[in-house]
């Protein structure tokens, strides 16, 4: 009897051992990602555990064993520490490699810009747990070589140690030579110069060769202050001055405009007519027709002109004038019309405006209507009258009576 009552109490302790060890949590149900794992492998019901965040990771877990299963007290989830931002480099650009964030295992890379060379061995900063690693890059930039000129020619500039964008001038010594070569080079982004040095050569020029255009009696070789004579095609027209030969090559380009002609009027009474019809510049060909704009108004010059060859018209831009009568009198005539008081021997009037006219002296007489009135056209409707003498009449009356006379 005394065997079996051991072996049961056996069986009990083992069944309250083994529920005792159902109420233990365990380390491996702990599912939080980024934290460091507990230090062991289970604990008791209503033991706590602290989970600190891995390396590079901020945060916090506190749990608590209840009765085999975790219980959260605390959560402040694990997140990637965050960097400050990493520092720009004067001349040069930095991009993240991958993401948009400044946190824990993002890389910067930097680039130096156009001209601009690294002389950092290391071209990248990467954010650790202390924050970034490495020093900012730094960019320089490209040198040129230094430059060497012989005797006769001058150099202005950064000549011993150029960077990139200096610029060098080269000018003759002698005012009689000019440059053979460029006259301005600059340091490229390679670290060499845009061309070779140059050097000085006596003042010539060669015939251009100009569109729609050609040389009198062209040269290999013009000399300094030689006049380059040239012609431009039939519908095209030289440009003004005269090109010379000078340091710099001619003092001006010898080129042939199309021959257009000037709309150069501005009176507001013409009203201008374009034959053809078309807008843009007035061709070789094109015509202008002119009239006035209103009554009282006559054209002054011709009613019709071309444009020429050579850009010019066939005759000068008509104007528009006010309708007047003129009256020109003899010294013997008089009228009503004055002008500060005074008669006037010339004088105009405007349509409608009438006239009176009267003969002064002995023996003279109007011959023609006394008063006379302008009319639209500029014209009078009478003849203008005339002062004659009546002696005159007498005498040839007379002579013409003894002529008869004589006859019969």
């Amino acid at each position: 009897m005394r065997v079996p009552v051991k072996l049961l109490g056996f069986v009990f302790w083992l069944f309250f051992f083994n529920c005792g060890q159902c109420r233990d949590c365990l380390r491996e149900d702990i599912k939080y990602e980024n934290t460091e794992p507990a230090a062991k492998a289970s604990y008791s019901d209503g033991e706590t555990v602290r989970l600190n965040c891995m390396t590079g990771f901020t945060g916090v877990y506190r749990l608590k064993c209840e009765e085999g299963t975790w219980d959260t007290i605390v959560e402040r989830k694990c997140a990637k520490k965050k960097c400050s931002h990493p520092g720009d480099t004067p001349n040069g650009d930095f991009k993240l490699t991958a993401g948009s964030e400044f946190v824990f295992g993002a890389t910067v890379l930097y680039t130096c810009k156009k001209g601009f060379e690294m002389t950092s061995r290391i071209n990248h900063r990467t954010c650790r747990a202390q924050g970034w690693d490495n020093t900012v890059p730094v960019c320089e930039a490209v040198k040129c070589p230094a430059i060497r000129t012989n005797a006769f020619v001058n150099a202005s500039g950064n000549t011993e140690e150029g960077s990139y964008g200096d610029v060098i001038h080269f000018e003759c010594v002698s005012a009689d030579k000019k440059i053979d070569g460029s006259s301005d080079i600059h340091c490229t982004e390679t670290g060499e110069w845009s061309d070779s040095v140059p050097t000085c050569k006596e003042i010539t020029c060669t015939a251009p060769v100009i569109s729609n255009g050609f040389v009198v009696e062209p040269e290999e070789e013009y000399q300094r202050d030689a006049i380059l004579k040239y012609r431009c095609s039939p519908g095209f027209k030289a440009r003004e001055g005269i090109p010379r030969c000078a340091k710099f090559g001619w003092t001006l380009n010898p080129e042939c405009d199309e021959g257009m002609c000037p709309l150069n009027t501005t009176d507001e009474d013409i009203i201008m007519e374009r034959s053809p019809d078309i807008e843009g510049p007035v061709k070789p060909g094109h015509k202008l027709i002119f009239s006035c704009n209103g009554e009282g108004l006559k054209l002054k010059g011709q009613k019709e002109i071309t444009c020429q060859s050579n850009g010019e018209w066939s005759s000068p831009f008509p104007k528009c004038e006010e309708v007047m009568c003129v009256a020109n009198l003899t010294a013997n005539m008089r009228s009503n019309v004055t002008k500060d008081g005074r008669r006037v021997p010339e004088f105009s009037v405007r349509p409608g405006d009438t006239i009176t006219l009267n003969c002064v002296g002995k023996g003279v007489k109007l011959q023609g209507e006394r008063k006379i009135t302008c009319q639209s056209n500029g014209q009078w409707n009478s003849p203008f009258p005339k002062c004659e003498s009546k002696t005159t009449d007498d005498q040839l009356q007379k002579k013409m009576k003894k002529s008869t006379e004589f006859s019969v």
